[in-house]
């Protein structure tokens, strides 16, 4: 069972995508934000292709860490950030067509650790095909951790 723990979590994403400068150039978009679980979309460009004309890998496991992060900041207190402490992509197909879907869910949320999936699919057309699967632990960063920080 899921608890959200700051029940305006969408706007509080949506707020912080304003400030997700490396998201911006890579042109990926977040459009669905729901307790535990995000989506979004890349339009591909020349740019996301590695030598052969690929979607470079680097890009798609991107796309997985931000919407695997973002389902896990949904479930967190106004006050706390997450982080990535732990991410594995298996890359299942050659990533090829015009835009890519990343969908990304906590499947064990924690006080501490938000244990999360993602999965990358290519889109050709009508054809999905589902190119790389994601694990990932998102860090819960506590407020006592900024100030820290900050000091």
């Amino acid at each position: 069972m899921i608890e959200v723990f700051n029940p305006d979590f969408k706007s509080r994403v949506e707020k912080f995508l304003e400030r997700q400068h490396f998201m911006k150039l890579v042109g990926f978009q977040l459009k669905v934000i729901e307790a535990g679980r995000t989506e979004g979309w890349l339009e591909l460009r020349k740019e996301h292709q590695q030598q052969t004309g690929l979607v470079h890998g680097g890009v798609t496991a991107t796309l997985a860490d931000i919407v695997a992060g973002f389902a896990a900041y949904t479930l967190v207190p106004e006050d706390h950030h997450v982080v990535t402490g732990e991410i594995k992509v298996s890359y299942f197909s050659p990533g090829m067509g015009d835009r890519l879907h990343a969908k990304g869910w906590v499947i064990k949320q924690g006080r501490k650790l938000n244990f999360c999936e993602a999965e990358v699919w290519a889109l050709k057309g009508e054809e999905r095909t589902l190119i790389a699967k994601a694990t990932t632990t998102m860090a819960t960063i506590f407020p006592e951790d900024i100030q820290r920080r900050k000091k």
